[in-house]
């Protein structure tokens, strides 16, 4: 592959195209996006066939390794979408919900969006980055450039005022 065989490449596509999409899949969660990073994981060994060293490890090993640090980067990337939590709210609104469950689904996204609405700024971002984005308290901190305790305080302080909030709510 390293000399530029594209039957030495189809081979390795073939014989482990399942275990990469599999462990593209575990990572990143979404099947469109997991056939992405396996794509783009077979790119990269094809353009650094040259790279790999039998004594290092296995192909299967090395082939696994660029998966899981493309879909890696997938997840990161992500997890670059805006901080602001009206437009993360127009995010989970956008999302499908099966017809039967669309205007439950509606009336749910409203209420946490208008309960998150009563939260000071600062906290409902947090509670939306680790709630909806799965980010660290660390990460939270690192974005907003506050110390980690300020993070910890704002997550826990928003989570503690949305429950009530909601609690209220279904009154």
């Amino acid at each position: 592959m390293a000399a530029g065989d594209t039957q030495a490449a189809a081979t390795l596509v073939r014989r482990y195209q399942a275990r990469v999409y599999g462990l593209a899949l575990t990572i990143v969660g979404v099947p469109a996006t997991a056939e992405d990073v396996a794509q783009e994981a077979f790119l990269r060994a094809w353009r650094f066939a040259g790279g790999y060293d039998p004594r290092r490890g296995a192909v299967l090993t090395w082939l696994l390794t660029i998966a899981r640090n493309a879909a890696l980067t997938a997840v990161r990337l992500d997890r670059d979408r805006p901080l602001q939590p009206e437009a993360m709210m127009a995010v989970l609104l956008d999302r499908q919900a099966p017809d039967n469950q669309h205007a439950d689904h509606v009336a749910e996204a409203e209420r946490i969006r208008v309960a998150l609405h009563e939260l000071p700024p600062e906290q409902a971002a947090a509670v939306v980055l680790a709630a909806y984005y799965g980010l660290s308290a660390r990460e939270i901190a690192e974005r907003a450039g506050v110390p980690l305790g300020t993070a910890k305080t704002r997550i826990r302080l928003g989570l503690a005022r949305l429950r009530e909030s909601l609690e209220v709510s279904d009154d």
